[in-house]
């Protein structure tokens, strides 16, 4: 009895130590279970972590993105190249006096620049910023102490005045207010006439807004022309021209009376004669002359000093083929002897004399030329396009200038004139050696 009762104790504490036994062995194996899952799952969070380690190393390691060169142009004729600007140059406009360039970037800047450093090697400039806009158009006011600016953003014209400080430079402020909103479509040009009288501004939809210079709208044109491609205010301060879609160009004058009151916009004449659109057109200096250019592939130049209220009409003087495209621009120079047409990225520059080409520039600028410009003492032809200005010594300018002094040097009678004509070819001819001979060093 007492050997039955020592054999179950030891069969119960048997199986007692049979259920811990494997009870231990279950745990182990969740235990390890468990393990096993949290190393599965934390490899791809190691992983990522280490993926995104070595991507961020390599950002790191990755080189700066370099800005964009300038592009590079070089000819016998380049004078200078003005690099001043971050953006793109949209507009160029000499002073009436001669001493300063301007010209407006889509960086937020218009740069004055001083035409006597246009041969140094530094070409330094005086900044207007324009605050929180980018001006597209600068236009300089006839006594060279202000300028006008249309504005991309503000649609709207701002009047900057150029205060001289003690050490010759300038500061300049922005008029308190800027002048009502008038134009729909997009704006083309802007002027001021030479008289102080008027200011212009002329939209791409036919719409031409004659102000005073308070901002008050005096006279409001439309060219019915479908579109306008170029408007401009004559040098003489009389008249307002403009041309797009048809195969003219018409012009008109603002009229004042003699007490100084405006009077009325009449139409003046029209040049007509091309085939087709015309893209751009400029004056002389005296605006006895002017040139166009159209879509039909040809330059025309124009004898417009007429008796046009006697309806007497522009005479026609010169039709030359030349290379065109979209956009294309013209310019002739101040003294009416040199015509200079952009094509594309080119520049071709003529003589109004004969028509003959005389120079061509081909690359001057990475992007299409926006503006074509000379100096008032026809030294220089300015160009616009990308960051940079480019400015080319008008030799043709030089060289046509000689052949007509030459020309009426044989006509001439009068000892007093023969002299002061020899003496003046003389000294264009010494200017033309001394570009030419700083073109060869």
């Amino acid at each position: 009895m007492e050997f039955a009762a020592i054999f179950a104790l030891s069969l119960l504490i048997g199986a007692l130590v049979l259920l811990v036994a494997v009870a231990v062995g279950r745990q182990k194996d969740e235990l390890s279970e468990q393990n096993e899952q949290k190393k599965d799952s934390s490899a791809p969070v190691e992983e990522s972590a280490a993926k995104a380690s070595s991507k961020k190393q390599k950002q790191q390691q990755r080189p700066r993105k370099e800005k964009p060169q300038q592009h590079t142009f070089s000819h016998k004729l380049l004078a200078s190249s003005l690099k001043n600007h971050s953006g793109n140059v949209t507009c160029l406009d000499f002073s009436s006096n001669g001493k300063y360039l301007a010209s407006c970037s889509d960086d937020r800047t218009i740069r004055i620049w001083s035409t006597k450093n246009f041969l140094e090697r530094d070409h330094k400039c005086l900044r207007a910023n324009v605050e929180f806009d980018h001006a597209t158009l600068v236009r300089f006011s006839p006594d060279s102490r202000a300028f006008i600016t249309w504005l991309a953003n503000g649609e709207t014209i701002r009047i900057y005045k150029m205060i001289k400080k003690d050490d010759g430079t300038f500061s300049f402020k922005a008029s308190s207010e800027d002048f009502p909103q008038k134009h729909k479509g997009s704006v083309i040009n802007i002027g001021i006439a030479e008289t102080g009288k008027f200011i212009m501004s002329a939209s791409v939809d036919t719409t031409i807004v004659i102000w005073d210079l308070k901002g008050e709208v005096l006279a409001t044109i439309n060219t019915n022309q479908m579109t306008n491609s170029h408007v401009a205010v004559s040098p003489c301060g009389r008249f307002v021209a403009s041309c797009g879609f048809t195969p003219d160009v018409k012009v008109w004058e603002v009229c004042y009376a003699k007490s100084g009151e405006f009077k009325e916009v009449a139409r003046a004449f029209d040049l007509k004669g091309h085939s087709a659109g015309v893209y751009s057109f400029d004056f002389s200096n005296d605006s006895r002359r002017m040139v166009t250019v159209s879509k039909d592939g040809t330059w025309k130049l124009w004898d417009t000093d007429v008796e046009y209220k006697k309806k007497q009409d522009p005479y026609l003087l010169r039709t030359v083929p030349c290379q065109v495209s979209e956009g294309s621009r013209i310019a002739l120079s101040p003294d009416g002897r040199v015509v200079a047409i952009s094509n594309g990225f080119d520049i071709a520059m003529y003589s109004a004399t004969t028509g003959e080409l005389e120079e061509e520039f081909h690359g001057v600028h990475s992007e299409e030329i926006t503006d074509l410009k000379f100096d008032i003492n026809n030294r220089f032809l300015v160009s616009s396009g990308d960051r940079a200005i480019r400015v080319f010594h008008n030799a043709t300018g030089y060289r046509a200038a000689i052949q007509d002094m030459q020309s009426m040097l044989k006509k001439a009678s009068n000892e007093g004139v023969r002299q002061r004509l020899q003496q003046q070819i003389t000294d264009a001819q010494n200017a033309l050696d001394t570009v030419l001979n700083a073109t060869k060093n």
